[in-house]
């Protein structure tokens, strides 16, 4: 049993062949998938999928690049957004210093209002993180023991794990730990603490190495936790069973 932990399946490039993504997903032994929203179109394609399918509930929240767009009135309807049973989280929401679509200030000020609807709503949180582990920790310390979430998509080094680790939030592996060059990545699946380590696709994009390039889908979590168990010397059982517990710890109401 296995669980996705971070999907965009409501993307078009899903359109042509969602219902046999879906299928795939399940001959995978994929039990659950968490389709993220990034902006409100699709965070409202996530809760509209999680309304249609049991094995999926949905998140809400604005990416760091479009971090502009989050006006009043668009973070109360997050928040409205937010109360229905099958969000279970919010974001993902963060920091991106590579390609700075929104500037940097601005998706400051947009990353500590959705740490305060997280607060309020005692939501966990989805981080997006892109260059900026310098920036977005602090922002997590001073907050800690207030929020719990994962940092997704993992990519810094046993260092930076330990000090997100010390915040208390999960770290999140996907097909990065497959590619035979990701050392860092590769370092902390085999170091991160059994009951912090949650696997993830990023899908529609970071295929693992033997789709790579090509389009990703909630199946393929299953090679990311072939590698996973690799990595720990354990069976794809074990890490199935160990991450599917911690998701459905941290995201309690799923």
């Amino acid at each position: 049993m296995l669980i996705d932990s971070h999907a965009h399946i409501q993307l078009s490039q899903f359109d042509r062949d969602r219902d046999a993504v879906l299928k795939r997903a399940q001959e995978a032994g994929v039990s659950a998938i968490l389709v993220i929203g990034f902006d409100m179109e699709t965070s409202l394609g996530a809760v509209e999928l999680a309304e249609k399918h049991p094995q999926i509930y949905a998140t809400v929240g604005m990416h760091p690049h479009d971090a502009k767009d989050l006006t009043p009135d668009v973070l109360e309807e997050f928040r409205k957004l937010a109360a229905h049973p099958k969000v279970i989280a919010l974001g993902e929401m963060g920091l991106d210093y590579y390609r700075n679509l929104s500037p940097r200030p601005i998706q400051k000020e947009a990353f500590e209002k959705q740490l305060d609807l997280a607060e309020a709503m005692q939501l966990p949180i989805v981080i997006h993180n892109r260059d900026a582990y310098m920036d977005i920790l602090p922002i997590l310390e001073a907050r800690q023991g207030r929020i719990r979430g994962v940092l997704h998509c993992f990519t810094g080094d046993v260092e930076l794990m330990q000090r997100s680790l010390a915040i208390g939030f999960h770290i999140g592996i996907g097909g990065i730990v497959t590619y035979p060059n990701a050392k860092d990545v590769q370092a902390v699946a085999r170091e991160v603490p059994e009951d912090r380590l949650l696997i993830e696709t990023d899908c529609p994009w970071l295929a693992p190495q033997f789709r790579r390039g090509k389009r990703n889908e909630p199946a393929y979590v299953r090679a990311v936790a072939e590698k996973i168990a690799e990595l720990r010397g354990t069976s794809v059982a074990a890490i199935g069973e160990t991450t599917t517990k911690n998701f459905q710890t941290l995201f309690a109401q799923a």
